[in-house]
Formats: structure tokens, sequence, C-alpha cells
């Protein structure tokens, strides 16, 4: 239970902060004497986290179905010759700045939802596919050999032997996808999506720091509710 105590505390506050935003008013009044309005009034900082959160989560999938099958794809005989090129179009995704990204994008998607989406899922690749790979290229000869000689078939050691025994680092590459998606996707506000950093861009345009630290309070808070969740599943956890 004491494990459990920081998630728990991090949490409160941070649904305390996207919750009741509007009650801080007075708070935020005498931390910036002059600001009006005091706090974000533009929209709900529930709905806000929740398309943020949103966003994130749907970039972590697709990414986590292209990486981690792309990594087991380059792994198996037939697939090898393309190990090179998968992992080119991984380091390319994340050399590319996010706001080029979407300066890139944005005349060919449009505003909102999908040129953000597309840089998270860019963004989240290498991560994943590095450590789905290192995963199971670290399960020893030996254990393969033995699954194979008790009779599983190639798809059987993947699933039963390899996948199990890779885990803890698919998981690690996972969690700093998501991490590098919850910050990516704060920069999406700038071309017209619903984030946590909507306040932030507001903020900054308007030359309002109540705003800024409005939206980098849940945040920060959200990242580190994030690498909380993930020290409870991991497991080395």
């Amino acid at each position: 239970m004491k494990r459990n105590i920081p998630l728990i505390v991090v949490a409160a506050v941070f649904l305390a902060t996207i919750l009741f935003a509007r009650e801080t008013a007075p708070l935020y009044s005498w931390l910036f004497p002059g600001a009006e309005p005091p706090v974000y009034d533009r929209g709900s900082f529930l709905a806000l986290a929740v398309s943020h959160l949103g966003l994130a989560l749907g970039a972590l999938f697709a990414s986590a179905v292209l990486g981690v099958g792309s990594a087991i794809f380059v792994t198996r005989p037939a697939g090898a010759a393309f190990r090179p090129m998968v992992r080119s179009i991984a380091n390319i995704g994340q050399t590319f700045p996010p706001a080029a990204v979407l300066a890139l994008m944005v005349p060919l998607l449009g505003f909102g939802v999908r040129p953000t989406m597309l840089a998270l899922i860019l963004y989240g690749l290498l991560p994943i596919i590095e450590n789905t790979l290192a995963g199971i290229e670290s399960v020893p000869a030996p254990v393969r050999d033995a699954a194979m000689g008790m009779g599983l078939s190639p798809r059987q050691v993947l699933r039963q032997v390899e996948l199990p025994l890779a885990s803890p680092l698919i998981l690690a590459g996972l969690r700093t996808a998501l991490i590098i998606g919850l910050g990516t996707a704060t920069i999406g506000s700038t071309v017209g999506t619903l984030t946590l950093g909507t306040p932030v861009i507001d903020g900054l345009v308007s030359n309002k720091p109540n705003f800024i630290l409005q939206g980098a309070i849940p945040l920060a808070l959200l990242a580190i509710l994030v690498e909380l969740v993930f020290d409870r599943i991991e497991p080395n956890g």
C-alpha cells in the first residue's frame, strides 16, 4: 500500500488541477495581479486533458502495432533483409522536429487532430522498434533451441517464449513512446488540436504567464503519473 501512496497523491493533485481550475482564480490573482482573466476560461480543463490523453494513447496504440509488428517481422528469416530500411524509417521519424512535421502535414491533412496524430505516431516508432528488437534478440539461443526441441512451432516460440522474455524491454519502449507523445501532443495546439498545451500556447501568444502555468502544471503531473503507473505494471516494478 505504501508503494501506491505517491501514485495516489499525484493522481489526486492532477484531478484537482483539471476539475477545479476555475476555483483557483484567487490564487492566480494573487500570483499575477492585474492578469485578466486570472484563469484560462476558453475551455474545460477536463475536456483538454481527455483530448490530450486520448491523442497520446491513440498514437501509442498505432505506434505499438506498427513498431512491434515491424520488429518481429525483421527478426524472422523472411524479413531480415528489411531490417536496415525499418530502422532508417524509424530514425527519420525521430529526426524531424515535431513542428516541422506539423508544418509539412497541415497543407495535406488540414488543421486539427490528423497532423498531430501523425507526428505522435512517427515519434513513438523509434523507441518501440529499438526496444522490441533488443528484447527479442536478448533471448538466449539455447532457450529458443530448447523450445523448438519440445516441438513448438516458430510462431509458438515467438508467442510463448520470445515475447514474454522480451516484455520488460518492450514495455520500457512503450513507456518512452508515451512520455514523448504526451510532450509532443502539446505542440499540436499550434495547429488547432485541443490539448493541455492549448492554454500554454494561448498564454505564449497573448503574453499571459498565468495561462502558461495553468497548462504546464497538469502536463507535468500527467507525465509523472504515467511514469508511476508504468513503475507498477512493468515486470521489474
